[in-house]
């Protein structure tokens, strides 16, 4: 029996959306963003030599080799500079809309794996403060916090170093939120302590629940000073569960061994899960995802969110960083590739885009691509899928899985 793998690589968005233009921050529309597009052309100017971290065209020959710059230009039409390629690709390539109300991590993941969001998520105003006066006095009061800081649309990089030291001082968390449905929680492992953490956004999880808040995430971090604070790889998310089953509960269900690796099981609010995986960082979770291949039986799926993409570089508008992140993690495809077995199907993806180029610090509305490769996989393009979903039951038809959820299997005619 067939094994398959998922591997999201956070926020790598490849053209603009074509509902876009109804997304974006106060800077304007997300109408013209194109995280890779932007990050390659960058490059390919000599504008991404960051402090000898990399330089020149962005270098990404094992991804391209699969498909990555056709994909891309299925979506953004043309091939990023850089990323052409001769000859055929070694498996299938797509690019992919979503059809899902937001730009958001559990939108785009739970699109991945059959169930769109339909709904709208609640999204706090861009406004001081942000959070309604009866909700930051529950938090106060149920939380047992002195009070909190911030309450606004922030940077969580920024917004620490803002407010670090007065949280440390006073024992107030640093509260904030972004474009996404979500609030996040920043604290000091030390000195307000990673356990009380927790504890308080697991509290403020069930305060927002009425409202439909997709995630309360804990931000923890340490240092002493505000050129030394750093967040920590402690991250936790509180989501609210996907609104139907997904792949995950499905093969689950058909006793099927689930291995999420990274922030996926948080993601899906544990459900859906038989074996987690926490890594910090990119490479250390392609080591734990590498382990759990290891360790995959036949039938069994492997899903890992690389979130560096997104949180280390994308966020912080960090041209250079994103470009060497993307060449660092192609480097180690190889690796990946070499635990493929006979039957396999591994699936490289993105949830949402994070144009570095772009206005504002949040995410952007943007196509991903979809590269299937494995030894049965038919060579060559998909076209562009109306939804995500179409991962899933691609995935699904491939581990012979029952299927109900949206989408359509994007090889079954190549077959």
């Amino acid at each position: 029996m067939p094994r398959a793998f998922i591997f999201v690589l956070d926020s790598v968005g490849t053209g603009h959306a074509p509902d876009a233009a109804q997304y974006g921050a106060n800077q304007g529309t997300d109408a013209g963003s194109n995280t890779l597009g932007h990050i390659a052309e960058a490059c390919a100017a000599g504008n991404a030599d960051g402090d000898a971290l990399r330089s020149g065209p962005l270098k990404l020959p094992n991804l391209v080799k699969l498909g990555l710059g056709r994909a891309a230009a299925l979506a953004g039409g043309d091939v990023p500079p850089g990323l052409e390629l001769d000859g055929d690709t070694d498996g299938a390539y797509a690019s992919m809309i979503e059809t899902s109300n937001g730009k958001d991590t559990p939108s785009g993941h739970w699109e991945i794996t059959g169930v769109p969001v339909n709904f709208g998520w609640h999204f706090f105003p861009d406004t001081q403060p942000t959070f309604p006066a009866d909700f930051t006095s529950a938090i106060i009061r149920e939380g047992d916090i002195p009070g909190v800081l911030a309450n606004r649309h922030a940077s969580g990089t920024q917004v620490i170093e803002e407010f670090g030291h007065e949280h440390i001082m006073t024992g107030m968390p640093i509260i904030y939120t972004s474009t996404d449905s979500v609030i996040q929680i920043a604290a000091h492992e030390e000195f307000f302590g990673l356990d009380r953490l927790y504890a308080l956004c697991a509290t403020v999880r069930k305060l927002v629940d009425p409202l439909n808040v997709g995630r309360v995430i804990a931000r923890p971090f340490v240092g002493k000073t505000a050129d030394t604070f750093e967040r920590t790889g402690n991250r936790r998310d509180y989501s609210v569960p996907p609104p139907a089953s997904t792949l995950l509960d499905i093969a689950q269900d058909d006793e099927r061994a689930v291995f999420a690796v990274g922030k996926i099981a948080d993601i899906f609010a544990h459900r859906g899960v038989t074996d987690i995986r926490k890594a910090s960082g990119n490479d250390a979770m392609m080591d734990a995802t590498l382990q759990a291949m290891d360790d995959a039986a036949d039938g069994d799926l492997v899903f890992t969110n690389f979130v560096d993409f997104d949180t280390e570089y994308g966020h912080r508008r960090d041209v250079a960083g994103y470009a060497k992140c993307l060449e660092d993690f192609d480097k180690r495809v190889p690796e990946l590739l070499a635990k493929v077995r006979d039957g396999d199907l591994m699936v490289f993806t993105a949830d949402h885009g994070n144009d570095p180029t772009w206005a504002g610090t949040d995410h952007t509305r943007e196509q991903v691509f979809a590269l299937l490769t494995g030894p049965q996989i038919p060579i060559g393009s998909c076209g562009t899928r109306d939804t995500f979903a179409d991962i899933g039951a691609t995935v699904a038809a491939h581990l012979d899985l029952p299927w109900s959820a949206a989408g359509t299997d994007m090889l079954a005619d190549a077959k």
